[in-house]
């Protein structure tokens, strides 16, 4: 069952951090339009080498919680906190998950083409990539508007339309904070589920060394190869 749901669930993950990461503000009052709004954290995207932020991951009633960590080009790693002690860590050649529940190491060695769209996405030309296979609007209108329904935190919220049915969600909708940094992705999967990634306490340009990505898998933990697809050689 772990297997089942990861597969279904960690291509999404995998898009909504990397081709999504915290952008950098520009103010509402100096854009005229959604689309000039979304080119100018676009451009101010690539001075961010690396950040970190507290995520949580909702997905129906299931939520998972814990620390990212992300460092140009394609270094990933999130500690849980919930499920506890789960680990998620690439380089962008090798995926490695920790499943303490169940003594399971899982592995997926990366073709060579999703090694290219890690670190596509993961750099300036993400966001670039993002615009030109969806449409951009506000979602309501360019002035900031609460988070969810009761909250007061304010956010300026865009809607992403998807142009093609061969996306991987039919709607991205990213709200971004008073601090300029993107604080909630919310995406409509193409079978019409919501998966909603929270950023809280996000700290850009904080020299994480490559040593945090380094990852010592339990000895005692069955090992699951290539999971999701077979690896080309």
């Amino acid at each position: 069952m772990f297997v089942t749901n990861w597969k279904s669930l960690l291509p999404l993950l995998i898009v909504g951090f990397l081709i999504l990461l915290p952008g950098i503000h520009v103010g509402a009052q100096d854009i005229l339009t959604a689309e000039n709004y979304f080119d100018g954290i676009s451009q101010r995207y690539g001075k961010i080498q690396d950040y970190e932020a507290n995520i949580t991951i909702t997905r129906g009633e299931d939520i998972m919680t814990g620390k990212l960590f992300y460092r140009t080009p394609n270094l990933l790693r999130i500690d849980f906190t919930k499920p506890g002690d789960q680990v998620l860590v690439t380089d962008g050649k090798l995926l490695t998950i920790y499943i303490p529940k169940y003594e399971v190491i899982m592995e997926q060695r990366l073709k060579r083409r999703s090694q290219a769209a890690l670190a596509t996405m993961a750099g300036s030309q993400g966001l670039v990539l993002l615009k030109r296979n969806y449409s951009v609007a506000y979602l309501e209108g360019p002035d900031p508007a609460p988070l969810e329904e009761g909250s007061t935190e304010e956010v300026v919220q865009l809607k992403l339309s998807s142009r093609s049915t061969s996306e991987g969600f039919r709607q991205v909708n990213i709200s971004v904070a008073g601090n300029g940094l993107i604080r909630r992705i919310s995406a409509i999967t193409l079978g019409y589920e919501e998966l909603v990634y929270d950023f809280e306490e996000i700290k850009v340009n904080q020299n994480i060394p490559k040593n945090r990505f380094l990852y010592d898998s339990p000895s005692y933990a069955n090992v699951y190869s290539d999971f999701l697809f077979d690896a080309e050689e």
